[in-house]
């Protein structure tokens, strides 16, 4: 575990994300008093997510697509105090 006051980790964590991504974690610290942990997170898929996982489970309904009421409009548009 690498242990860095904040000032370090501020100035030079540039050079920790390959350690980070090797599985090592990160002490930050201030005055030398741990205070939080790094951790890298885990890979992101390479491949697409496939379409169609709900199909036969969720169907949207035709109330999606009508017109929503002027007063609901105006709050998305911010003209409803």
């Amino acid at each position: 575990m690498i242990k860095l006051n904040i000032h370090e980790a501020k100035t030079h964590l540039s050079k920790y994300l390959a350690q980070l991504k090797a599985g090592e974690q990160i002490l930050l610290c201030k005055r030398n008093q741990p205070v939080a942990q790094i951790t890298a997170l885990p890979d992101v898929p390479t491949r697409p997510r496939p379409i169609g996982l709900a199909k036969g489970i969720f169907s949207v309904p035709r109330s999606f697509f009508e017109v929503l009421p002027d007063e609901l409009l105006d709050v998305f548009e911010g003209r409803s105090a």
